[in-house]
């Protein structure tokens, strides 16, 4: 099995989609990568100040990291879904077109990890 390129590639999808949400889900609480805030949308700042909705987000990302680690099967289409909001938001914000596109192909990954966790995840 673990020769099984298919296998592979559910390993090396099911770390990234674990690693990445949690790394950008704490990041929302320190800011070291970027300020996050400026990639909120007002559109989709629904509680309080930017910085306690980045830190909502954190939380959300975190839980999300997580859930790929133990559930691949289901929690890899949450990621998919949350990514198509962020890609919302950076529409409605008409200036990061470049991390939208990027985000779409991080789409793309989560929803291919799905798919491989039908066959991989018991």
């Amino acid at each position: 099995m673990k020769k099984d390129p298919s296998y592979q590639a559910y390993l090396i999808l099911r770390i990234a989609f674990t690693i990445a949400p949690i790394v950008a889900g704490l990041d929302k609480f320190f800011n070291v990568l970027t300020d996050w805030t400026k990639y909120l949308s007002p559109h989709f700042n629904l509680i309080g100040t930017p910085e306690q909705n980045m830190m909502i987000v954190g939380v959300i990302e975190i839980i999300a990291g997580i859930g790929v680690w133990f559930k691949p099967k289901f929690f890899s289409y949450i990621v998919a879904l949350w990514l198509l909001g962020i890609i919302a938001n950076l529409l409605l914000l008409q200036n990061y077109y470049d991390i939208a596109l990027r985000d779409f192909g991080l789409f793309l990954g989560a929803l291919a990890l799905g798919r491989l966790s039908k066959v991989h995840q018991k």
